[in-house]
């Protein structure tokens, strides 16, 4: 599932790309398959990146990979990175697990290059609020989500931090009602036929990306899109 758009992005030969808070390995991969990129992904969670690194594998079998990787574990208020090092730097759905989202950002704004982009996504306002509504143990998890974001409250973050943004949308429109059905029935119930039946059908659109699935998705996004995305440049 990929949340940032790197049609917006621009030419990327050649840059030097960090995915912080990486997870699995969804946006390092897809910036993996550009021509020569230098992509380091970064996370807190061993697993994590063993899990990314299998990722990785299967598309080096495919022949996709066109750059090169690091996978490093590191904690995103305490980055091991020069001043000015990366071309882009992507933060996707980190920012609602850390008490000390002020330093985060200055530590991202410090090792990004004047004048290029760092992309920010957060769960959106209220299909996230919903959530919390629904269920207690959605946000109340070991390292779960411990704040819900407006739009205005990231770019006052951002402008704080030297940022500016220059475009911003929402995404995962079809996601919204599997997890409000998870939080509404219990966020470790696997044996709802009804939860089972939508994992089944965004397993499906994410791997066959139907004309009609995509269509609707944009047409929803405005409306209930899981996810917000902010694209931001460094004065």
């Amino acid at each position: 599932m990929i949340t940032v758009d790197f049609n917006r992005l621009g030419s990327l030969n050649g840059s030097r790309i960090l995915d912080i808070g990486c997870g699995t390995g969804r946006h390092l991969s897809e910036a993996l398959m550009l021509e020569n990129t230098a992509v380091f992904g970064a996370d807190i969670h061993q697993h994590d990146l063993i899990e990314a690194r299998k990722r990785i594998a299967y598309l080096e079998e495919l022949g996709l990979c066109r750059g090169s990787y690091q996978l490093l574990s590191a904690d995103i208020v305490n980055l091991p990175f020069e001043d000015n090092f990366f071309d882009l730097i992507i933060c996707s759905e980190v920012l609602e697990h850390i008490p000390n989202h002020h330093k985060a950002l200055s530590e991202l704004v410090r090792i990004l290059k004047p004048g290029k982009t760092l992309v920010i996504s957060v769960p959106r306002y209220v299909p996230e609020k919903i959530c919390w509504l629904f269920s207690k143990e959605y946000h109340s998890v070991k390292n779960g989500h411990i704040r819900i974001y407006k739009k205005k409250d990231i770019i006052h973050l951002s402008e704080q931090a030297g940022l500016n943004v220059y475009a911003c949308h929402y995404a995962h429109s079809l996601h919204t009602p599997y997890w409000w059905l998870k939080c509404l029935f219990g966020v470790n119930r696997e044996d709802i036929a009804l939860i089972r039946l939508y994992h089944q059908f965004l397993v499906w659109d994410m791997m066959e990306k139907p004309k009609l699935t995509r269509i609707s998705d944009a047409l929803l996004n405005p409306l209930i899109g899981k996810s917000i995305v902010f694209y931001l440049t460094k004065a």
